[in-house]
């Protein structure tokens, strides 16, 4: 079982992811909050599993705002998949300086959308809040370190 520090240290890191969706949704009229259809519709528009269904916070489309209550995705919308990275660290140069995780699948979606998927680091430092967003790619020409570390779930009985 989870300690009771590590379950802290997880809802204060998701009351940070929520606070920088709303930063995100506030500073720039492009980033749109999916709903599970939406997320699922978006999955099939790009010819991808529901494996990937967490592997995206927020999406742009070319043309929509996030003010529009619905609109249909037509085949030749350009779709960008938005996962958020977020810190309260003070970045004086966001990304620069940002430390993030990132799973398998966020890695795996990204290789295979290329320019349609983005990572976006969001700094809520009050005096330096900013966002910057950048492609897979783009990380690995500025990554300084990078680790593995395996996440593993053990059955709760003998089988």
């Amino acid at each position: 079982m989870a300690s009771a520090q590590s379950y802290e240290i997880t809802l204060k890191n998701n009351r940070t992811e929520k606070e920088a969706v709303l930063f995100l949704l506030e500073s720039d009229p492009s980033f749109i909050e999916p709903d599970k259809e939406s997320r699922q519709a978006i999955l099939e528009y790009f010819g991808l599993t529901s494996k990937y269904i967490r592997a995206f916070d927020l999406i742009q489309v070319d043309g929509h705002v996030n003010s529009e209550e619905k609109f249909l995705l037509n085949p030749q919308d350009k779709i960008t998949l938005i996962e958020i990275k977020s810190t309260k660290k003070r970045l004086e140069n966001n990304p620069y300086g940002f430390f993030f995780g990132a799973t398998e699948n966020e890695f795996s979606i990204a290789d295979k959308l290329g320019e349609n998927y983005k990572f976006c680091f969001v700094c809520l430092h009050p005096e330096t809040k900013s966002y910057a967003t950048l492609s897979s790619s783009e990380i690995k020409d500025i990554t300084k370190n990078k680790r593995i570390q395996y996440q593993i779930n053990l059955q709760t009985k003998p089988t």
